[in-house]
Order: structure tokens, then sequence, then C-alpha cells
């Protein structure tokens, strides 16, 4: 048990980490394209609408494309309910066809927090090669 103020490695000057978000696109032999969504920093309840914007953007767009969407969370802290709600509705599209958005590397915390959700448009892996080894074994046109 710590005693007195928390060490200056659990502390964040200036607040939570500000939302980042890439898109980065690669063709994987056997699978074709994949669209990879990596966001880092914070969703809270000041981003969150962003965020699910932008993921909803990123599945469309994969879709239009011919490319497997996938979204990498390894370095992202979901701070609150709207945040969770933010995925649930930003995979929305995928859940209503019977597909789901393959997760990869969230943090325990996180993972815990999609567990917890049950969210019917994700589906967590624990690496990215764990998600493209799943993509890889679907049958063509099989669900997401």
């Amino acid at each position: 048990m710590e005693t007195g103020p928390p060490s200056p490695a659990r502390v964040r000057p200036g607040g939570p980490a500000p939302l980042l978000l890439q898109t980065v696109h690669e063709h994987r032999a056997g699978l074709g394209g994949i669209s990879v969504l990596k966001a880092r920093g914070t969703v809270d309840a000041a981003n969150a609408r962003r965020f699910r914007e932008a993921l909803a953007e990123h599945v469309a767009h994969a879709e239009q494309a011919g490319e497997h969407p996938l979204l990498d969370l390894s370095e992202v802290y979901l701070a609150c309910a709207d945040a969770v709600r933010s995925l649930d509705r930003g995979t929305g599209l995928l859940a209503r066809s019977g597909r789901a958005l393959p997760v990869v590397q969230p943090r325990p915390h996180v993972r815990e927090a999609l567990t917890a959700a049950g969210l019917p448009g994700i589906r967590v892996h624990a690496s990215l090669a764990c998600a493209l080894d799943d993509l890889d074994a679907r049958p063509a046109g099989g669900p997401a």
C-alpha cells in the first residue's frame, strides 16, 4: 500500500493523454488488404463522439475498399461508459450484419471493460497476428 503522494510514474501531468487516431493500410498475402485504425491516448466523454465517428468511417471505408478493418487498442485507455458506447455504436453496422470488428491488443483494463460490456460488434484478439490468423481462417464472404 502506498502512503503519501503517488510516484511520478503513476501521475500524468496535465490530465488524460490526447486521443490520436491513425489508419494504416497493408496488403497481406492470402488475405488481401487490411486497414488498421490505430488509436492512442484516452477515450473519454469529451472525445467519445469523435472516436465513434472515426471508427464508423474506418469500417465503412474498409468495406468500400474491400479491405478487412481492424482496430488497434494497444495504447488506449477507455475512461468512461461513453468510451465503451462509442465502440458499440461505431461497430453497429458490422453487428447488424452478424459480423465483428477484430480489436487488437487491448490493455487488461480495456479488455475487462469490453468483456463486461459484451459488445456484439467486436472480437478481441491478443495480437495482430492472432487477428489476422482468425480472418484468414474464415471462409471468403463469411462473417468477420
